[in-house]
């Protein structure tokens, strides 16, 4: 098994950045091809015949994409992954559910990483179409940007265009470069096993059964699941970003702090950014975008957020949330100090608002079904009690130790988000302090992250399933 949390992808990495500096820049792009099939058949071997198929169509249909029959036969074969394996299931039982209908619900299969390698092939065959870029001779090339391993079950979105042409040019060890990208790491493992593993236990158990729970422990837990998935989320990007530091690859940042976002639009210029760039390409321009009238624009907005939360999932909440998410951009856009709150000492109050927003919207994101948010947000209004900070077994904690250490990774997270707001690089201090700072820093590093991590009972990364 090489999951990015197991010791194995290490050794993996490790190997591989070794062979990559070794090779001829000609021949890397295929050192790359052999490692995203040899990472994806060691996690789902079905999937990656759903991933070879779905490719060699796209790249067939590519050559004939200007034509309007070969584009959409194309453009079917990259979604149609996503479309079927994920979402067909789960709309059949829907509908069987709320109409009694008898569908046929076959068991199947849900690939790795399939709602990152479907829009990533539909961007290559849509810029191939517009001429971007050239449709691709070598199969080889397209098979190795859909199956690239560091970003195929959570991302970033490469596009083929900014992305291939990096694998041959003449790249060589760095070990400043290979020291930063390491630290990165670190810095993903810690958001991940430190705040998102050991938030996620207090979560699991707020949102398992809210009738349960007074007001304080709820709310304290819809908070806690906002820095769980940005952890959980940002930590492994954080990894992603780090190996490809260490192999000279730029890969697209995807978080940017978002938690300090002073508006709903200025939020998702900062979380998952990779994904709102290719909404923003491939569904909001198309549709329009924002050269036109004030109610077709937000229209746009709100279609293009509906698509977000389909791609999410085919379940209720993720239609709601992404509805919810698009109305809201919508509505602020009309507010007339919509600018004037992103500025100054207001702009604090544009944090806290927006930061309300997300915990309300992603509270429904979270939720196993409508019942179960509807649960959650009575419980808020009308289980009272103030017992989040005392009874820390109710919320699955096995002690106040457990519990300041939770705290404690989040303050972390937040200190670090601050700082690097105000402009403060802390990498550029770190390599420029004394040698004897310096590694005093590096063994704080790695005694906070032994002693605050989470290494048993951690689960795989969040987006995973997405």
């Amino acid at each position: 098994m090489l999951a990015v949390t197991s010791p194995g992808f290490l050794v993996f990495a490790a190997l591989f950045a070794g062979a990559w500096y070794k090779s001829r820049p000609a021949n890397r792009w295929r050192w790359m091809l052999a490692a995203g099939i040899l990472f994806y058949l060691s996690l789902d071997w079905q999937g990656f015949v759903v991933l070879l198929a779905s490719s060699l169509l796209v790249w067939a249909c590519a050559f004939r994409a200007k034509g309007n029959l070969w584009f959409g036969v194309g453009l079917a074969a990259a979604l149609a992954p996503l479309l079927l394996l994920k979402y067909y299931a789960a709309a059949a039982g829907g509908l069987q559910q709320m109409f009694g209908l008898r569908i046929w619900q076959p068991e199947l299969l849900q690939p790795l990483g399939v709602g990152y390698f479907t829009l990533e092939l539909v961007s290559y065959l849509v810029d191939v179409r517009r001429g971007t870029i050239p449709a691709q001779r070598s199969f080889g090339r397209v098979l190795c940007y859909a199956s690239f391993f560091l970003s195929i079950t959570q991302g970033p979105f490469n596009r083929y265009g900014e992305w291939m042409p990096q694998l041959e040019a003449p790249i060589a060890w760095d070990g400043r470069r290979a020291w930063r990208g390491a630290i990165r790491c670190w810095w993903g493992y810690f958001k991940k096993m430190a705040v998102a593993d050991r938030a996620a236990v207090v979560v699991a158990a707020a949102f398992r059964d809210p009738a349960v729970l007074d007001r304080s422990q709820l709310l304290l837990a819809a908070v806690l699941y906002s820095f769980q998935l940005y952890a959980d989320f940002s930590g492994y990007t954080d990894i992603v970003l780090g190996v490809g530091e260490i192999l000279g690859l730029s890969l697209p940042e995807n978080f940017r702090r978002p938690f300090l976002a002073a508006s709903v639009k200025e939020l998702w210029s900062r979380w998952h950014i990779s994904l709102s760039r290719w909404l923003r390409d491939y569904v909001y321009i198309p549709l329009g975008g924002s050269r036109c009238r004030p109610a077709r624009r937000d229209a746009n907005l709100v279609l293009t957020f509906l698509v977000s939360g389909l791609w999410h999932g085919a379940g209720l909440t993720y239609l709601l949330w992404g509805f919810l998410q698009g109305l809201l951009q919508a509505l602020e856009n009309h507010l007339p100090w919509r600018r004037a709150v992103t500025k100054g000492r207001a702009r604090w109050a544009g944090i806290a608002g927006t930061f309300a927003v997300f915990v309300f919207t992603f509270t429904i994101f979270r939720a196993s079904s409508l019942t179960n948010a509807l649960q959650y947000f009575r419980g808020l209004l009308f289980q009272g009690g103030w017992d989040a900070l005392n009874n820390y077994w109710e919320l699955g904690l096995a002690s106040r130790q457990d519990q300041l250490v939770l705290f404690a990774g989040v303050a972390i997270l937040i200190a670090v988000d601050l700082l690097q707001e105000r402009g403060v690089r802390l990498l550029d201090r770190l390599a420029a302090a004394p040698r004897a700072l310096r590694w005093a820093v590096y063994e704080a590093m790695i005694f906070s992250f032994l002693y605050m991590g989470q290494f048993l009972g951690g689960g795989g990364f969040l987006y995973a399933r997405y």
